[in-house]
């Protein structure tokens, strides 16, 4: 045997105990990547749809028929999100006080001049092995807030 078949096979050796560590380090990047994307992007979002709030419309509401102002809010955050809303299935609440989605009402966000503290909780799936471990229930759980005061709309 040459020595040179011999350091072909410990190439292959070094590469089959390196590449799993490798690919395990790559997807924990790119899995806490993702986590700072979807909080970012639910941040912003959450950002949107306080600056909606605050002007008191609803002609954002998808119902034509009943137009609500909270659901013209929700749908403002659902389509500022870049399609996390709807994966995250997100909890809100509206100065300190949560809302479920069959306690939602036009009232929630306040009246003209009020300040409203709009914050919604997440919590994200952790896909990667090892890294899943270091959340609760492999869950990462967050909170994003957005705080202003209410125009003087009718």
């Amino acid at each position: 045997m040459s020595i040179k078949s011999r350091q072909s096979g410990a190439t292959v050796v070094e590469m089959a105990i390196v590449m799993p560590v490798f690919l395990l380090v790559l997807l924990a990047l790119v899995e806490f990547g993702m986590m700072f994307f979807v909080t970012l992007t639910m941040q912003y979002a959450v950002r949107e749809g306080a600056r909606y709030a605050i002007t008191g419309q609803a002609d954002l509401d998808p119902n034509k028929a009943s137009q609500q102002r909270h659901a013209a809010v929700i749908q403002k955050i659902r389509d500022s999100s870049f399609g996390m809303y709807d994966r995250l299935a997100p909890a809100i609440s509206v100065n300190g006080t949560s809302y479920k989605p069959a306690a939602y009402g036009n009232a929630m966000f306040g009246g003209a001049g009020s300040v409203i503290v709009l914050k919604i909780d997440c919590s994200w799936t952790v896909t990667t092995p090892f890294v899943s471990r270091a959340f609760t229930d492999g869950k990462y759980k967050f909170a994003v807030a957005a705080t202003m005061r209410n125009e003087f709309f009718q």
